[in-house]
């Protein structure tokens, strides 16, 4: 039985940690579907349907889903294939169909084989990605859209050779909003009373004095001010119109398409394995360790894609990025996911005009400060303590994040841990072990609770090891499954080639079920003979 979340119950931490995250989610939204060749306000409309609808139904305290960077070249692709935004759109509601049903059939148990050194990997890397993206940003160098997390940019660039980009193209308003944006980030809770106020973030705080600075500058005619381009840039409807026409309906008419349903089933995937990435990081974070229901999270997933679909939006998953934020922020419950979304659809209604006076050097200097607290060296530290086969997946995963995305990171470290487990699996799963007799050797190979078709090549390279004429036992007592791979490989030792090479085998605690006659039940120190 599912335990009642009372979404009142931390209502102030949770409004100021929503404001925050909605701070950082509007250019996001904004950027992302800029980058997917998608009309601006689909990102935003995902993003309010992330918030609220997604936000309500998931069981995830921290995670704020929204357009997500890691689905923007399948959207630019699918929109340019399909050959029209309202045909896309039929294919995230199939999309959102696929996920809801993933969901009733309990696929998002795969969460649970996720090791957590390439979830740490993953959360590392991507704290660097964001901290090395927000660099150019930070200089006001906005060529690369908010929201990217490849290392490979769709403007020909890369994360490193952006920043040196950034450093011949160096906006002085920019660096100065982004100094004094830092200061109040950095100084505001260490101040005993301001950090009482829960309601007003730093955040907030730097936003507002840098729209102010920034005005200052633009009225006194000063070198320094930061123009449109480096400002938010949200489009601002000046007609019912104009505002009818940012919602598009799907066009159902294609349903017949095999594109559209290709489109749908690689979105569904995508978005459905990041989300249930982001979740396991999410509950990772999560300081009251409170764990999310991951087949609840896809349902939910699926009824926000179909929705937000049904609008006009773009495709969704749970992200990173902002639910980092949500989390720094000090997010207590999922009120703080929803909150955000409300304040992203009344805002770009009410007062778009103010948000398009927000410098985006504000928004990159909030994004370093996440990005500085997810990649924190001692995480590093542990991993390496914890010896190699923590460290290697952990570190794969956490340089291949940041050279790649975040996808195949994931999958080489997962690789990686599989290597592992595999070559563990082959060496635990019995104990080989030879004993001085006063008759001879006596060999005994004691197998573990579980023996599986991984062991096979393992257990047969150690009987095609034991010499002529030895003594061996081979002890099933712990057992409770035995592959049949390895049942035919000890019925096949014990028959014959046990009698040519003079090998006494006796076999202990096997079950009737295995179909091996147990030797040395009526004289249990009594081996078989071959002559």
């Amino acid at each position: 039985m599912t335990k009642k979340i009372n979404l009142f119950a931390n209502l102030k931490s949770d409004f100021a940690s929503g404001l925050v995250v909605f701070l950082v989610a509007l250019p996001l939204c904004l950027g992302i579907a800029l980058a997917s060749g998608a009309p601006l306000f689909s990102g935003i409309i995902s993003g309010v349907v992330g918030g609220i609808v997604v936000g309500y139904l998931s069981q995830s305290h921290l995670s704020v889903s929204g357009p997500a960077a890691g689905l923007t070249a399948i959207v630019l692709t699918a929109i340019s294939d399909l050959g029209a935004f309202d045909v896309f759109l039929l294919s995230v509601v199939l999309a959102g169909l696929i996920q809801l049903a993933l969901g009733f059939i309990k696929a998002g148990s795969i969460s649970n084989y996720f090791p957590t050194n390439v979830i740490e990997g993953m959360l590392a890397g991507i704290g660097v990605i964001i901290f090395l993206k927000q660099i150019p940003h930070a200089f006001g160098y906005d060529k690369d859209y908010e929201g990217d997390l490849a290392f490979l940019q769709p403007d020909g660039e890369n994360t490193f050779s952006e920043m040196f980009q950034a450093l011949s193209h160096i906006q002085l308003g920019s660096v100065i909003i982004t100094l004094i944006s830092l200061f109040i980030l950095i100084a505001w809770p260490k101040v005993d009373f301001l950090k009482k106020i829960k309601l007003l973030p730093p955040a907030l705080i730097a936003v507002i004095v840098s729209i102010v600075v920034n005005e200052i500058f633009i009225r006194t005619g000063s070198s320094f001010s930061i123009k449109k381009e480096h400002l938010v840039s949200l489009p601002v409807p000046t007609s019912i119109e104009e505002f009818k026409n940012i919602f598009i309906l799907p066009d159902f008419t294609a349903i017949a398409n095999t594109k559209v349903w290709i489109v749908a089933i690689t979105i569904a995937v995508v978005a459905s394995i990041e989300t249930l990435l982001c979740i396991e990081a999410s509950d990772r974070m999560d300081a009251q360790k409170r764990y999310t229901d991951t087949n609840v999270e896809l349902k939910a997933q699926g009824i926000g894609n179909m929705i937000s679909a049904m609008l006009g939006g773009l495709p969704m998953t749970s992200v990173v990025v902002r639910t980092t934020a949500n989390n720094s922020a000090g997010a207590k419950s999922k009120m703080s996911t929803i909150i955000h979304g409300f304040f992203l659809m009344v805002s770009v209604l009410a007062i778009p005009v103010i948000l398009n006076k927000i410098p985006l050097a504000t928004l990159a200097a909030v994004l370093l400060l996440i990005g500085y607290k997810l990649a924190n060296p001692k995480t590093i530290k542990h991993f390496w303590e914890k010896g190699k086969y923590q460290f290697i997946p952990f570190i794969a995963t956490f340089l291949a994040v940041v050279f790649t995305d975040l996808l195949k990171g994931v999958a080489l470290g997962m690789i990686i841990s599989v290597i592992f487990v595999l070559k563990g699996n082959m060496k635990r799963a019995y104990n080989f072990r030879k004993e001085q007799y006063h008759d001879g050797d006596i060999i005994h190979i004691d197998l573990a609770q579980e023996v599986s078709f991984l062991n096979k090549a393992a257990i047969k390279t150690t009987l095609a090891s034991i010499p002529e004429n030895s003594k061996v036992i081979i002890n099933a007592s712990d057992t409770v499954y035995i592959a049949h791979d390895v049942l035919d490989l000890i019925k096949e030792f014990k028959k014959t080639r046990s009698k040519e090479e003079n090998i006494k085998v006796k076999l202990v605690g096997f079950k009737k079920a295995y179909d091996l006659v147990n030797t040395g039940d009526e004289e249990k120190h009594v081996f078989v003979e071959h002559k």
